[in-house]
């Protein structure tokens, strides 16, 4: 299968070596992503970006966005999936799924009809400091065992009949081996909050710390829960916005003094 491949923590990331180290085993893979980090933008679009070859492909002074739409567009390549990751760090919940440059990547693929698949991995933030961690590339062996198992199997099984793709989130390798994969959907809970101090305003995810004090507050079946207790998520997703009919709209539209 031929495969693009991209991020958002950068072409040089670890993570991203180490997922493309495990398809290339089997696939035809071509690396477009950030020539640097672009955590958290989201589907931010440039007009224009330079572009530099790289030993694995390219690299790419924009989003993973941008990197999704030059690499099908631009580019000489016909990818049957584009994957992106390895994440330094999860992509949990539903409101992750606008932030994140990782998911993002899958979504703008999606939109080109191209399935996708978007893959992190869980620090959890008991164990290491996240800030100050360092990630090896045997910390993303549990995400790249999925990922390449979903690369190889899913097409034919015709998940992509059903998702546009699939978000991916593992646990560190664990000495107890082999993590289990569960179908799952984004959790919903949401615990945002800031507080302001003087000219400035601080900004807290508290969710992280909840999650590190083992308060998981997730019901069975949501993405977050599977990954705290060990097992690898994959959440089968949508990319166009939705609508549905709404009959109290359809009153407020026919009464419009237009």
């Amino acid at each position: 299968m031929e495969v693009l491949l991209t991020n958002d923590d950068g072409v040089d990331a670890v993570g991203i070596r180490a997922l493309y180290d495990a398809l290339a085993e089997d696939d035809e893979v071509t690396v477009v992503a950030p020539a640097d980090d672009q955590s958290a933008v989201g589907r931010q679009l440039s007009h224009e970006v330079e572009l530099r070859d790289h030993e694995l492909g390219y690299a790419v002074e924009g989003t993973p966005a941008d990197c999704v739409v030059a690499g099908l567009e631009a580019l000489e390549l016909d990818p049957e999936l584009v994957v992106a990751g390895c994440n330094r760090g999860a992509n949990l919940g539903e409101y992750v799924l606008g932030r994140s440059g990782t998911v993002s990547a899958a979504v703008e693929a999606a939109f080109f009809g191209v399935p996708a698949v978007a893959a992190s991995v869980y620090f959890p933030a008991g164990d290491v400091d996240f800030a100050d961690h360092d990630p090896e590339p045997a910390d993303f062996a549990e995400a790249a065992r999925a990922v390449s198992y979903l690369v190889e199997h899913a097409p034919d099984a015709g998940v992509f009949e059903h998702a546009d793709y699939l978000n991916v989130n593992a646990p560190l390798p664990s000495d107890a081996g082999s993590a289990e994969m569960e179908i799952t959907r984004p959790s919903h809970v949401y615990d945002m909050d800031a507080e302001r101090d003087g000219d400035s305003i601080r900004i807290r995810d508290r969710i992280w710390e909840r999650m590190a004090d083992g308060d998981v507050p997730d019901p069975a079946g949501s993405d977050r829960r599977a990954v705290v207790e060990g097992r690898v998520s994959v959440s089968p997703l949508t990319a166009p916005h939705t609508t549905t009919q709404h009959g109290a709209l359809d009153g407020l539209a026919e009464t419009y003094d237009g």
